[in-house]
C-alpha cells in the first residue's frame, strides 16, 4: 500500500526559533527507491535509474553540518512512518547556494539523460537524488543535511526539534 506523498506549503510559521510547516497531500508519486527502475516518463515506460552506487555517500556517513537523526537512517532519509516526506536543509553543501527541485525524470538541460528526479544546484551543477544525497564527482562534498524534526499533528511538522528536544 502506497501512502499519499506530502509537501510543505511555501509559507512556514516560525515560533520560538523553530520552523513549522503545514503539510498537504501532493499528486506526484515518488519513484520506488528499492527498484532499479522508475516507472513513468512521457511514454509511461520504465526508464533506467541512476544506481545508488552513483551517490557519493549513500548512508550519510559524513554529514555536512549536523548528524543525521537516527530515525532517518534508512533508504529514504525520512521517518519510517512518513517515507514520502523529505525534510532537508535546502542549502548546497558546496558554496551555500539553493538547490532547485528537478523532479521530472529523463533528459533535460544541465542533467544526464537518465536523470531520476531530484535537486539541481544551478550555480555549479551539483545534483542530489530524491533523498538529498549528492551524486559522485560533483562540486558539493556532502549530502543535504537532514535536521531533527517531529510531527506536531498529522498535517504539521516542527523542524529543529524532535522527541529528544531542541537542537
Amino acid at each position: 500500500m502506497r501512502t499519499e506523498p506530502m509537501r510543505a506549503l511555501p509559507a512556514a510559521r516560525h515560533r520560538d526559533g523553530l520552523a513549522e510547516a503545514v503539510l498537504k497531500p501532493r499528486k506526484a508519486r515518488p519513484p520506488d527507491v528499492k527498484s532499479s527502475k522508475v516507472t513513468g516518463g512521457s511514454a509511461g515506460r520504465d526508464t533506467d535509474r541512476l544506481p545508488l552506487a552513483m551517490v557519493a555517500d549513500p548512508s550519510t556517513q559524513h554529514p555536512f553540518s549536523m548528524p543525521l537523526p537516527n530515525y532517518c537512517r534508512n533508504e529514504y532519509r525520512s521517518r519510517a512512518n512518513h517515507p514520502n516526506l523529505l525534510v532537508v536543509v535546502g542549502v548546497c553543501t558546496h558554496l551555500g547556494c539553493t538547490p532547485r527541485p528537478r523532479f521530472q525524470e529523463g533528459p533535460q538541460a544541465n542533467l544526464p539523460d537518465n536523470w531520476p528526479g531530484g535537486f539541481l544546484c544551478p550555480c555549479h551543477g551539483s545534483t542530489y537524488d530524491l533523498a538529498g544525497r549528492v551524486f559522485k564527482d560533483k562540486p558539493a562534498p556532502q549530502n543535504l543535511d537532514v535536521p531533527r524534526y517531529m510531527f506536531a499533528s498529522p498535517a504539521s511538522v516542527v523542524i529543529g526539534k524532535d522527541e529528544q528536544g531542541e537542537v
